[in-house]
């Protein structure tokens, strides 16, 4: 690849397309309401922390906002695509935020195609109990890849609309089964208040896998910072969108999963998580307080709500896809912009293909898509992810430290992150010592005992990319995570050139 220069001129994202509103759906869709209570819940309560599930949501809740502090103090002084990739090389260095970008576009990038097994999961089986039609896995799942790919080719806009009113949906339907069993006075015991009594979340079968599952139902929540460059106003967008996804998403569930636990009574809410159908741990309080006609909107919303998850995925995927490839990381054609939409659709095109593969390759290999294909990846994913958000954690320390005295602060830029960054090593801790427990069956496989040899080798390579480029192309070195907004620009840092200036308009 030919040397670059410091300053290259550089497609831009379509500026001003997406407000408050819509960065929160994009950020709320990833962490997918529907499919983290009916997937996650469950195994909290019949293998984790049991009937004190809420109260690990609440601890959760209170550890992601204490990280998120730290987070959007970085996302009020830089506005990139790359988000973490960008904010790790500017507080930790560039090395590092080298091998934080290739885990963090690893992480999307399977998140994409997990999620799709889940959503063909969820088609398969409520097309076969409602309407009697058995349609292979693959039929729906091909569906789901080519509609994303169609809608992530337009204007960010359409695909926030779209997702608006599958995660509105996805969240009425939880959020009217647990104000039914509110207003109805609960189950068997009442509104039974140990569920939300915070030192329940550290007993049960194994409190550790509980937490995890808690934290795992987040992930996705810190992919507001992507849209920066495509948000009204960034300064104040991705850090009141963050905050809100956080907290909100954070109440709402604690809020549905005390209902469910109180619904069933608190016994019965463990023995209906241990059997062979978990999803009654939902359905059976949606069919008493509501109807069974809810129970037949609730399978549907599983559909909506899944498809809107893996669609939000799919855009975080092409946004660090681009990030790279206009930096020159990966191919430079990767950072090329739709003239029209302004949309990052070589990149798109790009995870799409990546998507198909991967899915692909489960299915010809006679996998499971709830069991192999969702269940390996989003662990595969979600290792990486963690880990670069601990990284960023630190870099937010690392780069207060150095730059903008004025902003400095105790708390914002100090304790803050340092307890966030203690909070996701205790996450990472949780995952590695339960991550037989939450692969289930596919703990046998070879791929899950691959999960962590290629989480290293994508880290350590990013970081031995990342020591070439210093020793042989040092002029590509120097732009490692360093194009950003203009107006977020961070000039004369003392850690090379001046950021680059991004553009508006179509290909040079």
């Amino acid at each position: 690849m030919p040397e670059q220069s410091s300053t290259p001129e550089v497609h831009r994202l379509k500026a001003n397309s997406v407000g408050l509103v819509g960065v929160v759906f994009m950020a709320v869709a990833t962490a997918a309401p529907i499919t983290a209570m009916t997937g996650n819940l469950p195994i909290a309560v019949g293998a984790g922390n049991g009937t004190g599930a809420p109260a690990g949501y609440l601890f959760a809740t209170l550890v992601l906002t204490v990280f998120s502090v730290g987070y959007v103090a970085m996302a009020r002084r830089i506005t990139a695509a790359g988000a973490f990739y960008g904010y790790i090389s500017h507080g930790l260095g560039r090395i590092a935020g080298m091998a934080s970008g290739m885990l963090a576009v690893l992480a999307y990038i399977v998140f994409e195609a997990s999620i799709v097994g889940v959503f063909a999961y969820f088609a398969r089986t409520t097309v076969l109990d409602q309407l009697g039609a058995d349609v292979p896995w693959i039929v729906y799942a091909a569906g789901m890849l080519a509609v994303t790919a169609v809608l992530a080719y337009f204007d960010i806009n359409l695909t926030a609309k779209a997702l608006g009113v599958m995660l509105v949906a996805e969240i009425a339907v939880l959020f009217a089964v647990a104000t039914a069993v509110l207003i109805h006075g609960g189950g068997p015991d009442g509104i039974p208040v140990e569920p939300v009594d915070p030192r329940n979340a550290f007993t049960g079968t194994s409190a550790g896998l509980g937490l995890f599952f808690a934290f795992w139902s987040w992930v996705g929540f810190e992919s507001t910072a992507m849209y920066g460059e495509e948000s009204r106003d960034p300064k104040r967008v991705i850090p009141r969108a963050t905050l809100v996804s956080v907290v909100g998403v954070g109440l709402f569930y604690i809020y549905v999963s005390w209902m469910t636990i109180a619904g069933n009574g608190l016994s019965g809410a463990v023995e209906v998580s241990r059997s062979t159908g978990p999803l009654d741990l939902f359905f059976d309080p949606a069919r008493t307080f509501i109807g069974a006609w809810a129970v037949d909107a609730f399978q549907w919303l599983l559909i909506t709500g899944s498809f809107a998850c893996g669609m939000a995925f799919h855009q975080c995927a092409s946004r660090y896809l681009y990030a790279v490839g206009r930096e020159g990381f990966l191919h430079p054609a990767l950072g090329r912009t739709h003239p029209g939409h302004g949309s990052p659709h070589v990149a798109s095109f790009v995870q799409s293909v990546i998507a198909v593969v991967l899915v692909g390759a489960f299915w010809a290999t006679g996998q499971d898509p709830y069991a192999d294909l969702y269940t390996l990846l989003a662990i595969l994913g979600t290792m990486a992810i963690l880990l670069v958000q601990t990284l960023c954690s630190f870099a937010v320390i690392g780069y207060f430290r150095r730059h903008h005295p004025e902003d400095r602060h105790w708390f914002r830029t100090l304790l803050a992150p340092l307890l966030g960054g203690i909070g996701m090593i205790a996450v990472v801790v949780l995952l590695v010592v339960n991550m037989d427990t939450a692969a289930g069956a596919a703990a046998d496989s070879l791929f899950f005992e691959a999960i962590p040899w290629i989480v290293g080798l994508v880290f350590f390579g990013g970081l031995a990319l990342g020591l070439y480029l210093r020793a042989r192309h040092p002029h590509r070195y120097e732009i490692i995570g360093r194009i950003v907004l203009e107006d977020a620009a961070e000039r004369a840092d003392g850690d090379g050139p001046r950021p680059v200036a991004v553009r508006d308009g179509a290909e040079p």
